[in-house]
Parts: C-alpha cells; sequence; structure tokens
C-alpha cells in the first residue's frame, strides 16, 4: 500500500469526537514501551491491531499477548503497558488509531465488557479495512478537517461496536443457516398456528436446541421472535388498511381478539384502536422490532 506512516491531530475543540493520532508502525526496538504512567495525554481510547509479529498488554494484574489479528482496546487513563519484548525473533508491525471524546470512552466500555482488552478481527473485517480508509484519508487524500474526520471517526466506532455484538453471537455456519431458517419460516407464516415443535421439525433440530441458539444468537427465544413478527404485521395493517380490528388480530395469527388486546398493549400502552386513531403520536406506516 506505501510506507508507514503516522499522523496525529492537536486543538482545542472538545465539542466533538475525533482522532487523536492514527498510523502504522513497524516496531523492532525492545525500548518501543507505552505506559499509562508515562503518557502526556490523557482521556481519550487506544485501539491498536497487530498485522503481523507480537507485541504484549500488561493490565489488571495479567500479561495478554498480541499475536497477529488481536489488538489491544485501551483508555490511556486506565493503567496499562504495552510493549515489544527484546526477545522477540520478528518486528511487531500495527495499525492503530487514538479517539478523544467521551463517546469514545462510552463504546470502549461496551466492548471491553463484552469481549476483554484484547479482541480478535480478520485482516480483511470492517473494522480493519475502514481503519485502513481513514489512513488513506489522510495520507493520500490529505483529509485533515477534524469535522470531517469525526465523520469517519463515528463510522468507524459503530462498525467496532456492531462486529463486537456480532462476535457474541458467533454460533458457526451451520448453527446460523438453521437460524435463519427458522427465521424465514416465521416471517412467511406467522398468520398460522405455529408452536415450538412445529418450528424445530420444520428445522430438523431439537427444539430445546433450536432455543439455545436463539438465545445466544437473539437474545431472545423463538416464540418471542414470532410475537414480535405478528404486532409488527398488526401494526401495519392497523395503519395502511381499513380491516375490522377483530379480522386484523386473526390474519396476524392471534388466537382471539382479547388475547391480540393483551399482547399489542403490552407492546405499545394501548388498545389497538387506539394506536389506529393516534396518528399523531406514532405517525409511522410501520415499526420493527429486530
Amino acid at each position: 500500500m506505501y510506507q508507514t506512516v503516522s499522523f496525529a491531530f492537536r486543538n482545542e475543540d472538545a465539542a466533538i469526537m475525533t482522532i487523536d493520532s492514527v498510523g502504522w508502525q513497524n516496531v523492532s526496538h525492545p525500548k518501543y514501551r507505552c505506559s499509562s504512567d508515562a503518557r502526556p495525554d490523557y482521556g481519550h481510547v487506544v485501539f491498536q491491531y497487530t498485522l503481523s509479529g507480537q507485541g504484549y498488554l500488561d493490565i489488571d494484574g495479567r500479561t495478554l499477548a498480541l499475536s497477529k489479528g488481536h489488538a489491544l482496546v485501551v483508555k490511556v487513563d486506565e493503567k496499562h503497558c504495552y510493549y515489544y519484548k527484546e526477545d522477540s525473533t520478528e518486528p511487531w508491525e500495527f495499525v492503530w488509531i487514538n479517539i478523544r471524546g467521551d463517546e469514545a470512552n462510552r463504546i470502549w466500555n461496551l466492548v471491553i465488557e463484552k469481549e476483554g482488552h484484547v479482541i480478535k478481527r480478520g485482516a480483511d473485517s470492517p473494522v480493519i479495512q475502514e481503519l485502513w480508509n481513514i489512513i488513506r484519508l489522510i495520507h493520500q487524500e490529505k483529509v485533515t478537517d477534524r469535522y470531517q474526520l469525526s465523520v469517519q471517526v463515528y463510522q468507524w466506532l459503530l462498525t467496532l461496536v456492531q462486529s463486537s455484538r456480532d462476535a457474541e453471537k458467533d454460533i458457526g455456519a451451520m448453527s446460523t443457516t438453521t437460524l435463519e431458517k427458522c427465521k424465514q419460516y416465521i416471517r412467511e407464516h406467522y398468520a398460522s398456528p405455529i408452536t415450538l415443535d412445529i418450528l424445530a421439525k420444520h428445522c430438523d433440530i431439537n427444539k430445546h436446541y433450536l432455543c439455545r441458539l436463539f438465545q445466544r444468537s437473539e437474545q431472545t427465544s423463538p416464540l418471542a421472535y414470532l410475537k414480535d413478527r405478528r404486532v409488527e404485521a398488526a401494526l401495519t395493517m392497523l395503519r395502511t388498511t381499513e380491516l375490522p380490528i377483530s379480522l386484523i388480530g386473526q390474519k396476524c395469527g392471534f388466537e382471539s381478539p382479547s388475547y391480540f388486546g393483551k399482547v399489542f398493549r403490552q407492546y405499545m400502552s394501548m388498545s389497538p384502536k387506539e394506536y389506529r386513531l393516534n396518528k399523531l403520536e406514532f405517525p409511522y406506516d410501520a415499526i420493527y422490532y429486530e
């Protein structure tokens, strides 16, 4: 791509979140050491991803290896130290980004809570590819405006959060296919009577295993997912058709008008009739619970 590069940005605008520094580096000197005790900067967060070689992170009384495909996720204000060991057999090559802003600290808390201070990502993952894109914009296109960079940083952080949630839900390709098969069946047949046994038979797996898959991937159950789809369909019909409310409940798979009203009130804190009439507070043709 190009030779190793690094960039730093200094301004007094604390109203937005933006880049403190970013770059690509090759380290082979044993004196490379970044300790929170010795840093003059404060208030920002650090993401440093290993491309090759290996570094180390000391934090919370542990030493964590930073091998290829792993990134450290730390806040400058927390006690830590990352470094290159003298006895390493090859240079430590990495890309990094340091970000200033309260929102970055909040997102760091979310990622660390889910994955810890060292996370794993593929070199072709959106998180790493978008980081390379930020470096490219600065290095090749000479983008240095803090507001433009702030947009890039927000986009990158959202990608990091999404990838962190996806990592938490990682259940393997076969299980993902099974889940999609189940969800597709629910989306296409929500108006019909559906039980857990019917879903398990359709997916050709044990119903208890299906429930575990749903809980791990979607943080909900298959029947709760079904209820969400039924309510979504009812909300759309109430707003876009003149069908009687009792018929809408029937068409959406609710076994009786009273049960339809009860479930609907749990979601919307009002009756189906009130929702149909209440277009000022809810001026939407559809509401989704994904």
